[in-house]
């Protein structure tokens, strides 16, 4: 049967389907992702028939339609996630292992589920989800002293920074590239040693992070600060991680970032607190094209006049 793995096109995605394959070798694969906010990667794949289809790290919700689609085509799917899915298909050809817990990705879910050894992989892609506690606690199982999981660190980070952008064309790797890069690594530490993606990444992530260090709130109240990043690649590339970053500095406070679209509309990603991590996706999920997991979520197109109205139901939702 024909095989296909549809993964998200960040870290986690990234990470999850490597240690997936690393297991369980499909090298005759087709392989199905793109910039990390398109979301909707099921619609391509509504005309296949009698396929395995493997789904990374991809809301559910927001593929419903396609989804059934695809099942009543007599496809097996086989379904991995941490975001919002609401009510699941029930369904013979369908498996899920969705798990919306605050302090999970689809890259520890993989890692439980298989069943040897914890793989440094999963610890990539804890950290490029900005989950820095249980990737430490797993890198501690294996032994790891600080500074390996310093290493891990980076590359979960440089890893989810390539998955931001509008199109491909603003990424410094197509998603796909870049995991066929890495999945000829089983040891991250050797792909960090080897890869000359590595450079690549680590400068474009510090041009980029100098910029938007020059930034500040548009708004802010004792909830969470909101951010508007002007209309630029750069801006585009480094709203997640930057998102991330400013989760990380004050951990008590939830935190938007906008960057506008072409047509005007804003990209939104909000982060709820660290000290919380809940409350994100219920935000985002309010308005059209909103979607995401607890502590992190957004907005692909939100109306410019609408703005305002996200603002304040921002503060809000953090508002204890």
């Amino acid at each position: 049967m024909k095989h296909v793995d549809v993964f998200n096109g960040d870290a986690d995605g990234i990470c999850a389907l490597h240690q997936l394959r690393l297991h369980e070798p499909h090298p005759d694969a087709c392989l199905v992702t793109g910039v990390k906010r398109d979301i909707t990667l099921l619609e391509p794949l509504t005309t296949l028939s009698d396929a395995i289809i493997t789904v990374l790290d991809v809301s559910l919700d927001r593929n419903r339609q396609s989804l059934e689609t695809i099942l009543a085509r007599k496809n097996r799917v086989i379904y991995i996630d941490h975001h919002f899915a609401g009510a699941l298909p029930q369904a013979e050809n369908f498996t899920a292992h969705i798990d919306t817990s605050p302090l999970t990705c689809t890259s520890l879910i993989i890692n439980a589920l298989l069943p040897e050894p914890a793989n440094p992989w999963a610890i990539v892609g804890a950290f490029g989800d900005n989950l820095d506690e249980p990737a430490t606690r797993l890198g501690t199982t294996l032994g790891l002293q600080e500074n390996r999981l310093a290493q891990l660190k980076e590359l979960g980070i440089l890893l989810n920074y390539n998955g931001y952008g509008t199109v491909i064309e603003e990424l410094f790797f197509p998603p796909q590239d870049l995991y066929t890069q890495v999945h000829n690594y089983p040891d991250p530490f050797i792909f960090m040693a080897e890869s000359p993606a590595m450079e690549t990444l680590r400068h474009g992530y510090r041009q980029d992070m100098d910029m938007a260090q020059s930034c500040t709130p548009c708004y802010q109240d004792p909830a969470g600060r909101v951010f508007i990043l002007p209309q630029a690649t750069w801006a585009s590339r480094v709203a997640g991680v930057y998102a991330n970053t400013l989760a990380r500095a004050k951990p008590q406070l939830a935190h938007a970032l906008a960057t506008t679209n072409d047509d005007g509309s804003y990209r939104i990603s909000v982060r709820a607190p660290l000290s919380d991590r809940t409350g994100a996706d219920t935000l985002c999920r309010q308005f059209p094209s909103g979607g995401g997991r607890a502590a992190a979520a957004g907005i692909n197109t939100l109306p410019a006049d609408q703005l305002d109205a996200f603002i304040q139901a921002f503060s809000l939702q953090f508002t204890p």
